[in-house]
């Protein structure tokens, strides 16, 4: 069975019932015997390490320029984040394995290319990895086929060895890719993708989403976000879905295969054949 690909944005594993109303809707999901792999970030916990060891944070197009010192944290607060969800998974009856990219080199990642910012300029980010398409499945497909689910903290390994900082995202759709998924879920703390008016876009085709990125309409967090959802569907993964990790219903239809009301399904250009009722503006 070809497993589901499920991403935690990390606001939703910081607070301890945001982190277990994702739990139980993950356990469910699980007892309905879906295969899942999940990965995560922690975005959030990050921004305040790094306050903490008087690192300035740094960013662009909602993706995080990252040195030595901003690598160092970034590696230890995912490891903290990693255990945590599994031992919340296992304390509700999940039996989950922790990883991340270096194991059977899954995050295997080049150095990203100076990127350039949607406002033109060119900027350097540093030890941030992009996945590379030799990057393995043999540990993440062994897992799930021994009926454990994989929680992957997004963390790169160059053929070096070197470790780098691969935004979730990024790391989910291209994971989805590699493993076939028919569905990536992006779970966050938004109600997928809004219209100027505040109300959930239903349906994007990615023709919409390449307008949405090079216009300018897409906020800085979103386009990250968006650019993983194109990439994903142009390798092969049948949808994407951004939705509220905070509504347990929608997260669990979403995983199930539904379209809840209050999440962004995105489909293929070629799949989609009726116009957008409004253009998107962003994230909540």
């Amino acid at each position: 069975m070809t497993p589901l690909v499920v991403k935690f944005g990390g606001e939703l594993l910081e607070d301890p019932a945001r982190l277990k109303a994702v739990v139980v809707a993950m356990a469910r999901v699980a007892r309905q015997g879906h295969k899942l792999v999940i990965v995560h970030g922690a975005g959030k916990e990050i921004d305040a390490a790094l306050k903490a060891a008087g690192i300035e944070k740094r960013q662009v197009d909602g993706l995080r320029i990252t040195d030595d010192e901003t690598l160092d944290v970034v590696v230890a607060v995912l490891g903290a984040v990693n255990a945590r969800l599994v031992a919340a998974l296992a304390a509700a009856g999940v039996a989950a394995v922790g990883l991340t990219g270096a194991d059977g080199e899954c995050g295997l990642a080049d150095q990203a290319p100076p990127h350039r910012a949607v406002d033109g300029r060119l900027v350097d980010l540093g030890r941030v990895g992009i996945p590379n398409d030799q990057a393995g499945t043999r540990v993440v497909r062994t897992a799930v086929e021994n009926e454990y689910v994989p929680v992957i903290a997004c963390i790169g390994i160059g053929n070096d060895g070197r470790l780098f900082n691969v935004n979730a995202d990024t790391f989910a759709g291209h994971l989805a890719a590699r493993l076939n998924a028919k569905r990536l879920v992006i779970a966050g703390s938004t109600a997928g993708v809004l219209d100027e008016t505040g109300s959930t876009v239903p349906v994007i085709d990615t023709q919409t989403l390449d307008r949405l990125i090079s216009g300018g309409t897409a906020t800085a967090g979103m386009i990250a976000k968006l650019r993983a959802c194109e990439q994903a569907i142009a390798r092969g993964v049948g949808d994407v879905v951004i939705v509220d990790g905070r509504d347990r219903a929608a997260l669990e239809g979403a995983v199930m295969g539904a379209s809840p009301p209050n999440a962004t399904r995105i489909v293929a250009a070629a799949a989609w054949h009726t116009a957008p009722a409004a253009m998107p503006t962003g994230e909540r």
